[in-house]
């Protein structure tokens, strides 16, 4: 037995947050009959799930790619209005992925794309306080005050304190350039701390993600994670190793 989302995440359809909503808007059905609930349970070895109704069953490959996400490009799967998503560009592999986590349709930079549910559900999960490194063009003046102020934490609208480690790179009146490294996900986290301390973001872009980079690849391109790589974000998860590398 074993919840819904969960199922839908190992089957590699989307993460178990992307299952609630597609859960939600009805567009999942168990044996024929739609479920607009989350929290449903299922029997994987009889129920037959399916999502606009092709059916969904487990994914026979784990695959794990790193994709320099270009500006201008949503983190989903699907727009209903057309715009280009991230699954433009992985059309050519042989099994769907989807991202961890999300980054802004302004943030370009590096996105893990996987159809490992449990490592993608973990890797997103605050628990395992997984650093993401960002560069950010701001306005205004960066300072050590505000570096401080940033490491007690700020008020998020959702009422969270977020916490943040900060690095100037360049600083004048009118411009800076700062580092801020988060563990936490929540929904446009550095915008709102930036903005918040009156540095307005200008431009973001991420730089690394679990110790993951992009280095030089271009925009818009992706390479499937080494053996070694997909077994280090294992073991920042607390998940058991494995000997079989995505790439073979």
């Amino acid at each position: 037995m074993i919840r819904l989302n969960k199922y839908l995440s190992l089957c590699g359809v989307t993460s178990r947050r992307g299952a609630e909503q597609l859960i939600a808007k009805g567009k999942v059905t168990v044996n024929d009959i739609t479920i607009d609930k989350v929290g449903v349970v299922i029997d994987e070895t009889k129920d037959v799930v399916k999502v606009d109704g092709v059916e969904a069953s487990p994914a026979k490959k784990r695959l794990y790619i790193i994709f320099n996400k270009p500006r201008q490009v949503l983190t989903t799967l699907h727009d209903p209005f057309g715009r280009r998503t991230v699954a433009n560009y992985t059309r050519a592999l042989e099994a769907r992925v989807y991202p961890v986590g999300r980054l802004d349709f302004d943030t370009d930079g590096v996105l893990l794309m996987t159809n490992d549910g449990e490592l993608a559900y973990r890797l997103a999960h605050p628990r395992y306080q997984i650093p993401k490194v960002y560069h950010a063009e701001v306005e205004g003046p960066a300072t050590p005050d505000i570096i401080n102020r940033v490491a007690k934490g700020i008020k998020l609208q959702d009422g969270h304190l977020a916490k943040a480690e900060m690095e100037i790179l360049r600083a004048s009146y009118r411009t800076s350039k700062v580092i801020i490294t988060l563990t936490e996900g929540h929904k446009r986290e550095v915008k709102q701390i930036l903005k918040a301390v009156g540095l307005p973001v200008r431009a973001l872009r991420r730089v690394s993600f679990a110790g993951l980079m992009v280095s030089d690849m271009k925009p818009g391109r992706w390479r499937y994670l080494s053996r070694d790589e997909v077994n280090a974000l294992r073991q920042m998860v607390a998940l058991p190793v494995e000997m079989q590398s995505s790439e073979s």
